[in-house]
């Protein structure tokens, strides 16, 4: 949901600026600059390969299911029978329960209980560091299949084919609910949640979508990109608009649409732009008139450009967490994204259950002579499980997790 977009529509290539005020004449210098200074980037075909399986039918299946559920406000049933889909589309990619976290919160004094879902996909090299990929839910006026269906269907696509691939940083893909009433739902997270972790949650990047599902009978091949450029705080502007041009090189790169470079405003990134962390975020170029009604289909929108935004945010998706294309090009047994860090460990090893079906299961370490020195179980263990260490000796060991038949063996170094 936006309430109002202002843009100041200026060819790079035109010879002067007429009747645009002083403080506009500036904010398009800075435009100008930050486009010409934009960071390179390769093209990766591992990424390409990635890409190429998103899905026309899964984009247009999805936009169809979410506009089915009805108008999705606090404390209706079309809001928990949307959270209830969601979470089974997320099982249905292979993410587990264990994966799967709600935020419940109330707002404006109301005793209806709205809920954020957030599922995590641990990254391989930096476990502590996450790229939130995030967008509301929840509607007003209507069933919101643009304002934020759109939105809802790219992030569900580009969760799907991540699902099985290995990533440098963790990801958190988040659905907020509440946005429509004013970012509550990740004003909530962003206090409860990111402050409330201990350490603070160290975020690389939160990359929103909101209001991506293109205008019927328009051509629509432009996605507006948007980066910080907010003055409280601004000490994360330069890196928002370094991040944005990285966004923009992806959507060239892997997907066939041009590029609109804009500030962003009114939507759930704001929450973490107040809480001083990077953002960037998609909006649709040409907009819709039909947002906040009860005519908000469907049928007036561009499922093409939607899943045209799906590449783009898969490809970028990619960038951001760092997918390993060598990595990507192996076939390996799978371990279900089992990985044990940090390694090498001095004190405390984290056991990331990954998307293992059964979430009971034994942990052992075995030194290199062959003699288990540790062995612990968990039962209706968390996503995280942390285990002291600090009472073996320095050197190389084998981390062996049993759950049912799962057999998952890691090396692991303790110094």
């Amino acid at each position: 949901m936006k309430f109002y977009k202002f843009e100041i529509v200026f060819p790079i290539e035109a010879p002067y600026i007429m009747n645009i005020k002083y403080k506009s004449i500036l904010f398009l210098l800075l435009t100008l600059f930050t486009v010409s200074t934009s960071f390179s980037q390769t093209f990766i075909q591992g990424y390409a390969n990635v890409v190429n399986q998103c899905s026309q039918t899964n984009i247009t299946t999805s936009l169809t299911e979410f506009e089915g559920l009805g108008m999705k406000r606090r404390g209706t049933a079309p809001l928990q029978s949307t959270l209830d889909w969601l979470k089974s589309k997320y099982l249905s990619y292979g993410y587990t329960t264990t994966q799967m976290q709600e935020d419940s919160y109330t707002y404006n004094g109301s005793t209806a209980t709205c809920k954020n879902l957030i599922v995590t996909k641990i990254g391989t090299l930096h476990p502590n560091t996450f790229v939130i990929v995030c967008g509301h839910y929840d509607s007003i006026g209507g069933t919101g299949t643009n304002d934020n269906g759109s939105g809802v269907a790219s992030i569900l696509e580009t969760a799907r084919l991540l699902q099985n691939i290995p990533t440098d940083y963790s990801i958190k893909f988040i659905n907020f609910s509440g946005e429509e009433d004013g970012l509550f739902g990740s004003q909530h997270y962003v206090s409860s949640v990111v402050n409330a972790t201990n350490p603070k949650m160290d975020i690389r990047i939160v990359f929103n979508l909101d209001e991506v599902g293109g205008v019927a009978g328009m051509t629509n091949n432009t996605i507006t990109c948007e980066r910080d450029t907010n003055n409280n705080p601004s000490s994360n502007n330069a890196v928002s608009s370094t991040m944005t041009n990285e966004l923009m090189n992806c959507v060239t790169l892997y997907s066939p649409l041009n590029t609109f470079l804009s500030y962003a405003y009114a939507s759930d990134y704001m929450s973490f732009q107040s809480n001083d962390e990077i953002i960037t975020g998609f909006f649709e170029t040409n907009e819709t008139t039909h947002k906040h009604t009860p005519t908000d289909f469907l049928i007036y929108m561009d499922p093409v450009y939607n899943y045209n935004v799906a590449k783009a945010t898969i490809g970028a998706t990619l960038h951001f967490a760092q997918a390993n294309p060598a990595t990507m090009a192996i076939t390996k047994v799978n371990d279900f994204g089992v990985s044990l860090f940090p390694n090498p460990i001095k004190d405390t090893l984290n056991i990331n259950l990954g998307s293992l079906p059964e979430s009971d299961y034994t942990f052992s370490i075995i030194n290199i002579e062959g003699k288990e020195v540790l062995n612990v179980t968990f039962t209706n263990a968390k996503l995280i499980e942390s285990v002291p260490v600090s009472s073996l000796s320095k050197g190389i060991y084998l981390g062996v997790l049993q759950s049912g038949s799962q057999r998952i063996t890691k090396k692991i170094v303790i110094e």
